[in-house]
């Protein structure tokens, strides 16, 4: 089993004040939430003690929304995970005054709750309809819609393909008068469903199919298939009239995201072509439902997620992130989509927008200017001054004050874990929150390797970045087997000049095979992030193509290093990288001795239409694209073979772990009636892909 031991320590539920000096986040031991200055990171105050609290009693905190006015507290409970970003847990409404905790709903368990601009409404999806909640009149609680039902009717809430591939869990929003209530409602009634079987497993066990296995059925938009239809709609809280919104679509396109601005009435609705190359920008006007076209982002191939992830519309102005130039930079436009100006450019990518000041003059933002290892926090201003604000080489992160005053920085490299210190807007470090001493004293204790920074250059002429770990006691003189791990998915990164690194994070399991003789490599192919529009989007229409390819020459590049056995390399990944593994031994005539592929896709055809469509377009469109696939070539495999296939989700990590610790010398023969597209990996499927703690934002 894992234990962790090793995971850096961190400083959680990290969320700005009102104030613009203080932040709050969730206590040591999890059972409080404190308010902590951005100055000196001293407890202000105590918002939050389960010791303390009258009425319910809760044993921890899993999560919190604390109210725009800052009077209430939403306190999470009894999380039950649903998918990758979804959940049911019971709420608390705690009053920070009285000290009172009382339940959200006595009804059942609730779905991304929401207070209103005025903190006296809450409202939360349960059922797959909308709910909403009155503070100021005994919690007293009103149901919204009600033709939730599940498999055909999602209220408020993502269906699976729009969470998992969009990123969001919550498709409502006040308006900024706290007086309607909008929310895309989903139709998946003619969207195909899938099921599989669910077992018994482990950690933890369900004890309910220990003798016969149950079933879990839903929908799943296979590429080329049909999604569900989308529409918004708007509630008036006080009328309780509910009208449909006329935002142009098409039939089979997708919406986004939806936010009020901060005018009156006036809702942003994203839209997304079915091609993915068409990102709309509407205005829509809650009571007379009439849309507006405001702006239009394009690209030849693919709009990317950054652009309408985290856009906020709250205020006159917004920054959009485009790679309109080859690179994505951030643009700054009116709330009624004027382009103002161009804020970044250059040969480099704008990661992060973190917002403005007061003024709305400075804009904070984090780049990989310099490289595409590292990224820096940075100030531009209004007439395109640019400011570096990191000092430590490495990678930074940052979690700005309301106002831009302050932020909360986490620096890491290589071989440092994580360090959290409080700095102004200038940059200066005020003090130094958690610098991770207690695991720097534990990794010194350990036997390790150093990880070194590796450039490889190809037959074809392309320069690729890598890292490389090397046992402690390495004897160039000596041949060392070698096991390559990788991903290779279209705009992800697995080389950073960082501490998370590596299948667990701080090149520790890696570490443990160095330790047992093992070079381990990880090189990022093309396709990958950091590099630009092209670099990144020279796979589109071919996965699998270039990307295998790649980790082909880099294991021909080892192969020729003198301390390298080139007859005994190895290469393994996840979900994309299984693919990739799939691929690459079917490409590389001999030069892997062996492979591992975990929950590979063996075919673009059995996979989602959002993640899918966007690099390959569909099936009928582009079938000699699809046609590049493990299930095409897999009588090309060369070397043994091991495939993984979980079958109950994240139950089967551990026996995962246990199989890969020798699997340099496994020796299985190729089963080919074994490569079949691993469906279940999507319920729950927080390791299906490489864990996605990597290079994450502070929760």
């Amino acid at each position: 089993m894992l234990d962790y031991k090793y995971s850096p320590a961190s400083v959680r539920g990290v969320k700005p004040m009102a104030d613009g000096e203080s932040y709050s986040c969730v206590g040591e031991g999890g059972k409080s939430i404190e308010k902590r200055s951005f100055k000196t990171g001293e407890t202000l105050e105590v918002l939050f003690d389960a010791s303390e609290a009258r009425g319910a009693s809760i044993r921890a905190v899993e999560g919190y929304i604390i109210s725009p006015d800052e009077k209430n507290i939403l306190i999470e409970t009894n999380r039950t995970r649903i998918y990758r970003r979804s959940a049911t847990s019971t709420y608390y409404i705690y009053n920070v005054k009285n000290k009172t905790l009382a339940p959200l709903s006595a009804n059942g368990p609730q779905e991304c709750p929401k207070f209103s601009p005025d903190g006296n409404q809450i409202a939360f999806v349960r059922d797959n309809n909308i709910f909403l909640v009155k503070l100021l009149f005994n919690n007293a609680e009103s149901q919204i819609t009600k033709d939730g039902e599940r498999n055909k009717i999602i209220n408020g809430k993502p269906d699976w393909v729009y969470e998992e591939e969009f990123s969001f869990n919550c498709a409502f929003d006040f308006s900024a008068d706290s007086e309607v209530l909008a929310w895309i409602r989903f139709d998946e009634s003619n969207v195909k469903t899938f099921s599989f079987p669910w077992y018994r497993g482990s950690n933890p066990a369900m004890d309910e199919y220990a003798l016969y296995p149950g079933n879990y059925e839903y929908k799943y938009p296979k590429a080329g298939e049909e999604n569900a239809k989308v529409s918004v709609l708007t509630y008036d809280i006080k009328s309780r009239v509910t009208r449909t919104m006329q935002v142009p679509l098409d039939a089979d396109g997708y919406i986004l995201r939806i936010q009020f601005t901060g005018e009156k009435d006036k809702l942003m609705v994203l839209t997304l072509n079915r091609r993915q190359d068409r990102l709309d920008f509407y205005v829509v006007n809650a009571r007379s439902t009439t849309a507006q076209l405001i702006l239009r982002e394009e690209n030849k191939r693919y709009v990317d997620e950054a652009a309408y992830a985290d856009t906020d519309f709250s205020r006159d102005q917004f920054v959009l992130l485009s790679e309109r130039d080859g690179y994505q930079h951030m643009y700054l436009y009116t709330i009624g989509g004027q382009l103002v100006r161009q804020l970044t450019s250059g040969e480099y990518e704008v990661t992060d927008y973190y917002g403005t000041d007061a003024t709305g003059k400075n804009f904070y933002y984090a780049s990989n200017e310099g490289s595409p290892l590292e990224k820096y926090i940075y100030k531009v201003d209004a007439s395109g001054k640019k400011t570096k604000l990191s000092t430590e080489r490495g990678y930074n992160e940052a979690v700005f004050s309301n106002g831009c005053q302050y932020y909360l920085n986490t620096y890491s490299n290589l071989t440092t874990p994580p360090v959290y210190t409080l700095c102004n807007a200038a940059g200066k470090t005020l003090q130094t929150v958690e610098d991770n001493g207690q695991l720097k004293e534990m990794l010194a204790a350990l036997p390790l390797g150093t990880p070194e920074i590796i450039s490889v250059n190809t037959a074809d002429g392309i320069q690729l970045n890598g890292w490389m770990v090397k046992p402690k006691n390495f004897d160039a003189s000596k041949k060392y087997p070698v096991l390559m791990y990788q991903y290779g998915g279209p705009g992800y990164q697995m080389v950073f000049n960082s501490f998370d690194n590596g299948f667990m994070g701080g090149l520790i399991w890696e570490q443990r095979l160095a330790q047992k003789g093992y070079i381990v490599v990880c090189v990022d192919g093309r396709g990958t992030g950091g590099r630009g529009d092209e670099f990144k989007k020279c796979t589109y229409m071919k996965l699998g193509d270039l990307e295998s390819h790649d980790q082909v020459e880099t294991a021909l590049w080892l192969s020729k290093l003198p301390y390298v056995d080139k007859s005994r390399i190895a290469i393994w990944g996840w979900s994309f990288g299984g693919f990739n593994t799939l691929m690459s031994m079917c490409e590389g005539g001999g030069v892997f001795n062996c492979g591992v592929a975990v929950a590979p896709v063996t075919d673009w055809r059995f996979y989602d239409t959002v993640y899918t469509e966007r690099f390959m377009r569909t099936p009928q469109e582009n079938p000699k694209g699809y046609d590049c696939s493990p299930l095409h070539r897999y009588e090309k495999i060369k070397g043994d073979l091991l495939l993984v296939h979980g079958m109950a989700g994240q139950r089967a990590l551990p026996e995962f772990s246990r199989t890969c610790r020798s699997l340099c010398a496994i020796r299985l023969p190729v089963r080919h009636a074994d490569l079949y597209e691993s469906q279940s990996q999507h319920l729950r499927r927080q390791h299906a892909s490489p864990p996605r703690y990597s290079h994450r934002k502070l929760p």
